[in-house]
């Protein structure tokens, strides 16, 4: 090896050891936000002062490289048109621009420049991923949400997960502007929401089911107090009185979980209005359904589901999953008692999100069924009004006089 190299070597080793340094210092939360550059510039005036200062100039350009930014995705994610970034591995990285899943010539040079890209997003967070603990959820400063899974689970090499974070989000006038659904539809769910008709949006993975829930948020009076309760903070409410709750995922020890079911138990002691649950996907549709049946009408959720009828059946059966031994046909009344409309949505081909059926929860043999009021069929909007007398008399309420 020749002395050049070895020489390049050594400064190599000494900027990635500072870096390291860096982040173990994000991780204890010892360094301060926005000074990156005087606190690498500080590190290497007194760790390597030896150096001749046109080397250590050239060191700390090294060492902030290393440590800011996400090398090869710093691009993408520039991108305002760009909604999510997906990396399956250091060569393949797919993102969805303007509702199009599409891939990219973007890559990484190894699996330890991805890594490295990881552990940049992870430190400041105070979290890690390593052979004990390779997968994690969390949340960006900027509300975008990262999911991160590393082998020996992924066969594919590390695989990073952005989905971006709207800081504004949409208004039901705004869905109705890009196709979402027509205005006759917006109205009637507005009024739905203002006259507090529980209301349950149901769809697949990427079909928009939490930009709904937030545009139909949105209705709520702005003298309400609300209370939204998610896994990963995305909802942007604009009212005055709004009260956000986040669940936390266990440490590497196991402990200091915080669960949606503890949040939205809650929650119920917190005087609310309303209450917002991002998402519903376990033990946590029980507490809701028993909120909903005393006394918190008006409340709004999301599940994933194929159909209206389909999302009743799915809140059954993780209503089910909270292990007391209810007996079936008693959470089938408890959801027809409970739930007053199911919205769905679906995302086309074109990569186009649009409520494709809204649905009445009526009574039916055993416990709850679903009634149609809106359907999109062959891209033409039918509608018809609801026969629940209950739903019928809170739309005519949310009607201002004239």
């Amino acid at each position: 090896m020749s002395a050049a190299a070895g020489h390049h070597d050594a400064f190599e080793e000494l900027a990635h050891a500072f870096r390291e340094r860096l982040l173990s210092r994000a991780r204890d939360g010892s360094g301060e936000a926005g000074a990156l550059e005087d606190d690498v510039r500080e590190l290497v005036d007194r760790e390597a002062v030896a150096l001749a200062p046109a080397a250590r100039a050239r060191l700390v350009e090294r060492v902030l490289a290393l440590a800011a930014g996400l090398g090869p995705l710093d691009a993408l994610l520039a991108d305002p048109r760009v909604d999510e970034v997906m990396v399956n591995g250091p060569e393949v990285v797919w993102i969805e621009r303007a509702g199009r899943i599409e891939r990219t010539p973007t890559a990484f040079g190894s699996e330890g420049e991805l890594m490295h890209a990881i552990e940049r997003i992870l430190a400041p967070l105070g979290r890690r991923v390593d052979e004990a603990a390779p997968l994690c959820d969390a949340r960006l400063p900027d509300g975008s949400r990262v999911n991160v899974v590393i082998p020996p689970l992924s066969l594919t090499g590390p695989c990073l997960t952005i989905r971006r974070f709207r800081r504004q989000g949409f208004s039901l006038d705004d869905l109705v502007s890009n196709g979402t659904l027509p205005e006759p539809l917006a109205s009637t769910l507005a009024g739905a929401v203002r006259g507090r008709a529980s209301i349950l949006v149901s769809g697949g993975t990427g079909s928009g089911k939490t930009t709904t829930l937030n545009a139909l948020s949105g209705e709520i009076p702005d003298d309400e107090r609300i209370v939204t309760i998610e896994d990963a903070a995305e909802l942007r409410l604009r009212q005055r009185h709004v009260v956000r709750l986040e669940a936390r995922p266990p440490n590497l020890e196991g402990r200091g979980e915080v669960t949606i079911r503890q949040l939205v138990r809650n929650a119920l002691r917190m005087r609310p209005d309303r209450i917002v649950v991002g998402e519903v996907r376990g033990a946590e549709a029980l507490d809701m359904l028993m909120a909903l049946n005393t006394g918190h009408d008006g409340s709004l959720s999301t599940v994933h589901a194929n159909s209206p009828a389909d999302a009743l059946r799915r809140v059954e059966t993780l209503t089910l999953m909270a292990g007391l031994g209810l007996p079936h046909e008693a959470v089938r009344e408890q959801v027809a008692s409970a739930l007053e409309l199911v919205v769905h949505q679906a995302r086309d081909r074109d990569g186009a999100r649009r409520i494709v059926a809204v649905a009445e929860v009526v009574p039916a043999l055993g416990g709850a069924g679903v009634r149609e009021l809106y359907a999109l069929r062959d891209r033409r909007p039918w509608f018809r009004p609801p026969a629940r007398d209950g739903l019928a008399r809170r739309l005519e309420a949310s009607v201002p006089a004239a």
